[in-house]
């Protein structure tokens, strides 16, 4: 128990410093170490304790924001080290030499190959300009040019094309799921369009209907009850209009080129035909209604009927070797329904394909007040349940 939570612990520590948030942590390490090294030893011969305590800070300081401004901070780093060496205050002080690490790190790995160029060169020329002469500061100069840019090539062949790499990947992940989202909302727009233009012939059926009533109990009027018939002919003038209005609007939610489809709205009474559909596509289908069927709203009675098309339709694609079952509950509120298989397709329900048909369920029960769930089943297969008001 222990043992877990100290390898918890240990795991938000590592979360947590990373990045920029690491930088800035080790810089201010550096710079108050590097301090205390300046204050209680000789590690600048030459120079004043107060100053050289100022230059350790300034040379520490740019790791906090490298990652940020790579080429500029290390530039200032490698610039200071080097104006150490040439006033010969040389001596050890380990802090700095982390700095011009993290500085000579920072150029290999997060500059462009220009700024790489530029750093390579600004270490190159600082370090012979540095020495103060002689074969032998030559020669350590030397290595202490040559090993650093050996180190920064491999590492920027090694590491920068690995995070280049994760970096692009990263990108590629947030562009699919930014065009995923946008699929889902046109995925959403259609549906609503699509519902838009199925109520639209719901609506207008029953507007027609009672504008026909209106004009048929219009002229079978008696002489002698203007009132009435004039009540009843703005009804149908009212109808009319609304109906031309229904009809513009219709027309700016159909895509250009689309026609008007002429077949009736499906209703749930008529879905053995669509059961036996699916099963002659491969699919064995069990239908069970409990409770007392009633006669539903038109909009509802779609509802119900485009949830079980869409439930079998996503069985039969992707739910394999199966078996499917509807049920229809109907009680005095609500109607629920349910479809379940027992394949093992679908696991992912806002993925593509089937998950926009999942979308476009949830928008049609929203509509109606209603609420959907879906998912796998505990067991086995996939299950899409729908609860509906009927008021």
């Amino acid at each position: 128990m222990k043992c877990a939570a100290i390898r918890i612990t240990v795991g938000l520590v590592t979360r947590a410093l990373k990045g920029e948030k690491l930088d800035q942590i080790v810089a201010v390490c550096l710079s108050v170490v590097g301090s205390v090294i300046v204050w209680t030893g000789n590690v600048m011969p030459g120079i004043p304790k107060g100053f050289a305590a100022v230059l350790t800070i300034a040379i520490c300081a740019p790791v906090a924001v490298r990652r940020r401004w790579p080429l500029a901070s290390s530039i200032v780093v490698l610039l200071l080290v080097d104006l150490i060496f040439a006033v010969g205050a040389n001596n050890y002080s380990p802090p700095i030499a982390i700095a011009w690490m993290c500085a000579l790190y920072a150029i290999a790995v997060w500059t462009d190959t220009r700024g790489f160029v530029i750093g390579m060169a600004v270490m190159v020329a600082g370090n012979f300009a540095s020495i103060p002469g002689g074969s032998e500061s030559f020669s350590d100069a030397g290595f202490f040019t040559i090993v650093p840019a050996a180190a920064m090539i491999i590492c920027r062949r090694a590491i920068r094309d690995r995070e280049m790499r994760a970096e692009t990947l990263a990108e590629r992940a947030a562009l699919l799921e930014r065009e995923r989202e946008l699929r889902a909302q046109e995925a959403v727009s259609e549906e609503r369009a699509r519902i838009a233009r199925e109520l639209h012939d719901l609506v207008a059926h029953n507007v027609s209907v009672m504008v026909v009533q209106a004009g048929a109990e219009r002229h079978a009027l008696p002489e002698g009850q203007e009132s009435t018939r004039e009540a009843l002919s703005s009804i149908e003038q009212s109808g009319r209009q609304a109906l031309t209005e229904a009809r513009r609007l219709l027309g700016m939610l159909r895509p250009g080129g689309e026609h008007e489809e002429l077949a009736p709205q499906p209703s749930i009474a008529h879905m053995d035909f669509l059961v036996e559909q699916i099963e002659r596509a491969g699919l064995p289908v069990k239908v069970d209604v409990q409770g007392e069927p009633v006669d539903l709203p038109a909009g509802v009675d779609l509802c119900a009927y485009r949830v079980v098309q869409e439930g079998l339709t996503n069985a039969l694609k992707h739910a394999g070797p199966a078996r499917a079952e509807v049920l229809l509950r109907y009680t005095d509120r609500a109607l629920d329904v349910r479809v379940r298989d027992d394949g093992h397709g679908l696991k992912q329900p806002n993925g593509d394909g089937a998950g926009h048909g999942l979308i476009g369920m949830r928008e049609r029960v929203a509509l109606y007040g209603g609420e959907i769930h879906t998912g796998p089943r505990d067991s086995v297969g996939f299950e899409i349940s729908a609860h509906i008001p009927l008021a």
